[in-house]
């Protein structure tokens, strides 16, 4: 079905335009709400927003993802949280009218990033509806604060306790240079990708919620282990405190370990692609998964055989979990000629497996 002009939702042509990409985390899970070292990489496919003024603090939106629900309209100082997808409209405007943003809109959303899919849908809406009201109503805000912003309204208006990774990947990262970035202090540098090594990105069939209970108790966990270990972060933590973490009670024992590794991790997959060291690079993806499916216990029996399928194919150097975890996408690192037949094989494989249809995402 071929979706509505902007003329045709709203009877006037649209006044600025935005896009902003989902994403795929090479390492780094749960890491960036700890202060730690994240490696995301931006994916082919974005969302797409479409926005012109509106009349006096009146917002309608409308999304292509939920288009049997029409245009959802609301009042600009007036949100209200429904926990449905407009909710991430709703907290943009609201945070966004602390910087200058005085009147409503109307919004046309095309997304073609999937939901609950590991891939930063959310973020992908947050920060393309953010680029397009900063054009459209010249408000005065850098790539870094529109990051933060959209962190807030994700943070305190839906209610998902995510950290700034999301934001900034979708700024900021693009296809083939991933985004090597110190959630503390925000600093960055893009590592190249080498061109002999492909991605291959795939749905598992299994969405997940960061609103929900399971992710908001790994970021209380994470919290305890920092105060019982008294660091401010479990970024803080180095090699040295092995032992210390391992007389934490459990789970908060296996939670601190798999942030100290997990950061380490990030560290030594970037200098594995800057050396151009594939293997080395896929061992880590195998260690990332294997942390995070036993001591962070964010993975699901689907998604661990999608990526021990993936990992164990002809071409592929290993494949990991991607996101915040309880379903989601799985991310192997390939030959760059193997991609597209890998990623193929593992759907047929994991269909046998587990009746599911998974999604391939990239190769797009």
């Amino acid at each position: 079905m071929v979706p509505p002009e902007f003329a045709e939702l709203f009877g006037r042509p649209a006044s600025a335009r935005a896009t902003a990409p989902g994403r795929v985390n090479l390492m780094g899970d749960h890491t960036d709400y700890n202060g730690g070292f994240v490696l995301p990489v931006a994916i082919p496919q974005s969302t797409e927003v479409e926005v012109a003024p509106g009349e006096s603090r009146r917002v309608r939106v409308w999304s292509d993802q939920f288009a049997d629900q029409g245009i959802v309209e609301y009042q600009l100082g007036a949100e209200r949280r429904d926990r449905g997808w407009a909710d991430y409209v709703r907290g943009m405007s609201q945070v966004l009218a602390g910087v200058g943003l005085e009147r409503g809109f109307d919004a046309r959303i095309l997304s073609r990033v999937p939901l609950g899919s590991g891939l930063s849908s959310s973020a992908s809406l947050e920060i393309a509806v953010g680029r397009a009201l900063r054009d459209l109503y010249s408000l005065s805000l850098d790539d870094i604060a529109l990051a933060r912003a959209a962190q807030r309204a994700e943070n305190e208006f839906v209610g998902a306790p995510v950290g700034i990774m999301d934001q900034m990947a979708c700024l900021l990262a693009d296809e083939r240079a991933a985004l090597f970035l110190d959630t503390r202090d925000l600093t960055f540098r893009r590592v190249h990708v080498p061109s002999a090594a492909g991605l291959v990105v795939i749905h598992s069939g299994i969405s997940h919620r960061h609103a929900g209970g399971d992710y908001a108790t790994r970021r209380r966990e994470c919290g305890e282990a920092a105060a019982r270990l008294r660091v401010a972060t479990l970024r803080d933590l180095t090699d040295a405190d092995a032992e210390r973490i391992e007389r934490l009670p459990s789970p908060l024992n296996c939670r601190a370990r798999h942030v100290l590794t997990e950061n380490n991790r990030v560290l030594a997959t970037v200098e594995a692609l800057d050396e151009a060291d594939l293997e080395a690079a896929g061992r880590l993806f195998v260690e990332s998964h294997a942390s995070l499916r036993d001591d962070y216990e964010v993975s699901v029996a689907e998604v661990d055989t999608l990526a021990q399928t993936l990992a164990g194919l002809r071409g592929s150097y290993g494949a990991r979990i991607t996101g915040g975890g309880f379903g989601g996408s799985v991310v192997a690192l390939t030959d760059a000629g193997e991609a597209s037949r890998i990623a193929e094989q593992a759907v047929e494989a994991y269909k046998r497996a587990t009746g599911m249809q998974a999604r391939i995402m990239v190769p797009a």
